[in-house]
């Protein structure tokens, strides 16, 4: 989320400098809330997972880094990638599977930035930022779910 999964603020960008970032920052609070909210353990992961990889995002962010490789953020998105493939492992759910493909889709975007492929600066970050909401519908589709099998089983 962050022009980015967890960072509405790269690509030059102060994290709360631009309209759009404000918004995207108020989605990801607020899907991130109904998760914790109204979703059950793999949704509050995940959620959770999110949410402090956006702030640490936010904390490692190099606004004045226009080429090569960001390996913090690298580094942030290969964990995130890692905390997703573990609630795929460990759960029945749908949602993670489509959040670990999209996060696959965040990493590989750095990856490209190692091999050296130089795509357009504004393509990584479009590619990224898709990718990041991408997560965050995936995580408020499954809290969704989880939420109204729980209704459905008379247990809210």
């Amino acid at each position: 989320m962050q022009y980015h999964p967890h960072a509405l603020g790269h690509g030059g960008f102060c994290m709360f400098e631009t309209l759009a970032s404000q918004i995207g920052a108020a989605v990801a609070v607020c899907i991130t809330a109904f998760a914790f909210l109204k979703g059950d353990e793999p949704e509050r992961i995940g959620a959770g997972a999110y949410i402090l990889a956006f702030l640490a995002s936010l904390l490692v962010q190099d606004t004045g880094q226009l080429y090569g490789t960001n390996w913090r953020l690298l580094g942030i998105d290969t964990i995130m990638l890692g905390v997703y493939a573990a609630l795929v492992w460990k759960t029945d759910r749908a949602w993670p599977i489509w959040v670990c493909a999209l996060q696959s889709v965040i990493v590989l975007s750095h990856v490209l930035t190692i091999v050296d492929v130089r795509p357009p600066l504004s393509a990584f970050y479009a590619v990224i930022n898709l990718a990041s909401y991408g997560v965050l519908v995936a995580i408020a589709v499954g809290t969704f779910w989880a939420w109204q099998d729980r209704v459905a089983q008379g247990l809210e």
